[in-house]
Order: structure tokens, then sequence, then C-alpha cells
């Protein structure tokens, strides 16, 4: 129950970035709930192994580097999920920021329930 919990407030995370970040396009909830499951599972495939290649530049740059991979990570879903679209990698950068933010709230709210 968590797990579709915290999968459906991460699509809302996604149209909550979509209203902030101009250039990160999502069109309805659908698309939404699609782009966050294809997120995450880029997160815990290629992600994973682009973090884990990259870890001494993350180490270097004191983990600023993570929101590169997870923009690149937005970029790609955003290519491969129809309804959500990111207008390049300046977009997709800052939504990873925001989505940073969005998903500590998101981990504070389902802890506390």
């Amino acid at each position: 129950m968590a797990l579709l919990l915290q999968w459906l407030l991460s699509a809302i995370a996604l149209i909550l970035v979509s209203k902030i970040v101009p250039g990160f396009h999502v069109l309805g909830l659908w698309p939404a709930l699609i782009a966050a499951l294809v997120i995450g599972l880029l997160n815990a495939t290629v992600g994973f192994l682009l973090k884990i290649i990259t870890f001494p530049l993350s180490i270097l740059t004191l983990g600023i580097f993570l929101l590169v991979i997870n923009g690149l990570m937005i970029l790609l879903a955003s290519a491969v999920v129809p309804g959500f679209r990111v207008n390049g990698f300046a977009p997709a950068f800052w939504g990873a920021i925001v989505l940073a933010i969005l998903g500590m709230i998101i981990k504070a709210i389902l802890k506390e329930a």
C-alpha cells in the first residue's frame, strides 16, 4: 500500500514540477503516473550503474553530480513516455532539483503516516 501511495505522490510531484519549471511538461495524471514509474525503473537500473561508475566524481562535487544523473534519467524518460516532455537538459536538471526537494517532503510525510 505504501508503495502505491509513494508512486501516486511521485506522479503528483511530477505535475507540480511541470507547473514550476519552464520546459517541463506533463499532460495529465496518467502520463505522470507512467513517467514516475519509468523514472523509478531507470533510476533503479541505468541510474544505479551510472552512480556507481561516477562515484568519485560525485564525491568531488559533494553529491551535486547525482543531480546531473537524475536529470539525464528524466530526459531519457521524456523520450519514451508520451504526454511527458522535457525541452533539453536545463529543465531536466532543474526538474531533478525540485523533484529531490519534493521527494524529501514525500518521504517525511510517509514516515509520519
